[in-house]
């Protein structure tokens, strides 16, 4: 079968690979959609230190169930859960499995679905009346949708969220979806409108405006209550610390790829909760197959370009030369 293959640092090429053999109670997926990520583009570009070479990417699935154990019917197109976890590790013994210590998430630690057919556990499947494209949104939107429960956000609050991508409009549905009044941040005009038509109230463009100044307007003085970081700079982990309210909370998704410097006054000053969100759980998957289901989120618009497979080492080239160009980039299987 056909896959996607990363050898080194930029270098993407199409080749045969074995067939996966279904064992241990396994599901066999024809996959017929694939999203591509921020990790996915940090993996192509040797910035993603979890990644290791030759690595198949791909974890934003749409596949069709075509051998199983009956659990989930043949013909069913499924979103699917792309982590693992030991059920050992102190996370996993504090239920939060979405951090386990030895999770391997498919295209990163362990070879993912950029390929014509993957096996996965039944448990890991969330069969829905979605279209791929939107089932592919699914593991984007979830990890936003985490970061936001994350930072306990509620109907009181001021949410300022930077970086509106993937995962930062998965972090604008999930507070709208709370009540809260949402900011959205960025430095390009399309991503923020999207980010709008996502459930934000109001917009900054950080390179046209005082982000400082616009915050301070917006929360009468105060500063937002929840800041969730969806950037990974260092220039935007300082923001979220300094921009933040007093007794506030910050939550970082990215994560920066060199040292940030801190005033860690800050921390103490006003008391902060620094709060770390990774990956995403079940109940996450559930409430974004939910918001899809609505037809509310604009998915049309979010996904800029959908390629064949073939021409997938190209697209990832094409985003890694001009990244401002894409939002979301699908291949397609099918």
């Amino acid at each position: 079968m056909k896959a996607l293959v990363l050898h080194k640092p930029g270098q993407a090429s199409i080749e045969a690979v074995p067939e996966p053999v279904v064992t241990n109670g396994n599901i066999l997926l024809r996959v017929k959609m694939v999203g591509l990520c921020g990790s996915d583009l940090n993996s192509f570009r040797g910035l993603n230190p979890l990644v290791s070479f030759p690595r198949i990417p791909g974890h934003e699935v749409c596949g069709t169930v075509v051998q199983g154990d009956g659990s989930v019917p043949k013909g069913n197109d499924v979103a699917v859960f792309p982590y693992t976890s030991c059920g050992q590790c102190g996370s996993c013994q504090r239920g939060r499995p979405n951090a386990c210590q030895f999770n391997q998430t498919l295209g990163v630690q362990r070879d993912g679905a950029l390929t014509e057919f993957i096996a996965m556990p039944p448990e890991n499947l969330y069969p829905a009346t979605l279209t791929p494209k939107e089932l592919c949104l699914v593991e984007p939107l979830t990890v936003g949708f985490h970061a936001v429960a994350r930072g306990r956000v509620t109907a009181t609050d001021m949410v300022a969220i930077f970086g509106c991508g993937g995962v930062g409009l998965g972090a604008v549905s999930a507070s709208n979806a709370r009540g809260a009044t949402t900011i959205c941040i960025d430095v390009d005009d399309n991503k923020l409108k999207l980010a709008r038509a996502a459930g934000g109230d109001h917009s900054i463009n950080s390179m046209k405006e005082s982000l400082h100044d616009r915050l301070l307007e917006m929360t009468d003085g105060r500063g937002p209550d929840v800041v969730i970081e969806a950037v990974g700079t260092p220039a935007t982990f300082r923001a979220a610390v300094e921009e933040v309210a007093f007794t506030g909370r910050v939550v970082y998704i990215g994560y920066a790829k060199e040292p940030v410097s801190y005033e860690t006054r800050l921390f103490v000053q006003k008391e902060l909760d620094i709060l770390g969100s990774r990956n995403a759980q079940a109940d996450d998957f559930r409430a974004v197959i939910r918001l899809l289901e609505t037809r509310k989120f604009p998915v049309n618009d979010v996904v800029s370009l959908i390629v064949p497979l073939e021409q997938g080492p190209n697209a990832l080239r094409s985003w890694s030369e001009k990244p401002s160009r894409f939002t979301k980039i699908l291949v397609s299987l099918d």
